[in-house]
């Protein structure tokens, strides 16, 4: 008998504790994905993650959709990062979510027509913490995805938490996720950082459309000169030693931080995420 089919004999249908790559396995995993809901259509999706927090993840999701929305194309942000959002604080959009007939919520829309969904636009108070344990968050991604009217939207991009526990779990399982961005910077520590998000896409089968470094560096205002305030970048040597591109250097640069904060990021001129956008829209192309 091969190991193959004593396996299959030993079999307990409890995928959770088994390692075979079976039939069955295949099944249960196809199983995870949450409908979206037949009113709704979404073309693309594209997770922006990061192994570590504070580095610019929600900013890179943002200008995403921004860039992406100016392209022509429908764009939607779901905002995945359910007890640290800040999506709505960017784009300067605050309110109740409305409900259709149906009972779906409708997403906030931004002045250029980016539709989001965020924890922080069901609160009564967006100071108010947001108190869950685990399962209910990823309960919440969920509706976010499937008890939401999305319209048309050609390219949804989701802002998840960092790291690699529950809820970039349920995302990468639970939505049809076309491809992710990771988000990074230049710090020593970068390529185990780096390294954790490319081994979970990989065992997700997900694809990495590359990595964004942020904060990369300060530009002179007299000479143009370019200053590495964090240290030198290690980002090209850690893009080469796990197969990604590299696909933007943002800079250190109040005006972003100053756009972001007076909730208008969607405003903001910069064409360092120009290579990333093209890159997307090749995706929606079958490129």
């Amino acid at each position: 008998m091969s190991a193959n089919e004593n396996e299959m004999e030993n079999c307990t249908h409890n995928c959770s504790t088994c390692g075979a790559d079976c039939g069955s396995r295949t099944q249960e995993q196809e199983s995870f994905l949450e409908a979206l809901h037949p009113l709704s259509s979404v073309k693309k999706v594209i997770g922006i993650v990061s192994g570590k927090g504070g580095v610019g993840k929600s900013l890179v999701t943002s200008m995403m959709a921004v860039k992406m929305n100016a392209k022509g194309y429908r764009t939607a942000i779901l905002d995945a990062d359910i007890t640290g959002p800040s999506i709505p604080k960017a784009f300067g959009i605050s309110g109740d979510i409305g409900l259709t007939d149906e009972k779906l919520m409708v997403p906030a829309t931004t002045s250029t027509g980016i539709q989001i969904i965020s924890a922080n636009l069901l609160l009564d108070d967006e100071k108010d913490p947001v108190i869950w344990r685990g399962p209910v968050i990823a309960g919440a991604v969920k509706q976010f995805w499937s008890e939401t009217l999305w319209k048309d939207i050609d390219f949804m991009f989701v802002d998840m938490p960092p790291g690699t526990g529950d809820v970039p779990l349920t995302v990468f399982q639970s939505l049809p996720v076309d491809g992710i961005i990771i988000v990074t910077s230049p710090q020593e520590l970068v390529s185990m950082i780096v390294g954790k998000a490319v081994n979970m896409a990989k065992k997700m089968e997900i694809p990495i459309l590359g990595v964004v470094e942020n904060m990369s560096y300060l530009q002179c205002p007299d000479c143009g000169r370019k200053i590495s305030v964090f240290g030198e970048s290690h980002i090209d040597q850690v893009a080469e030693e796990y197969g990604i591109p590299v696909l933007a250097r943002i800079p250190v640069d109040p005006k972003i931080a100053g756009m972001v904060d007076a909730g208008t990021v969607e405003y903001l001129e910069g064409d360092w995420l120009d290579g990333a956008a093209e890159k997307a829209a090749r995706m929606n192309a079958g490129a």
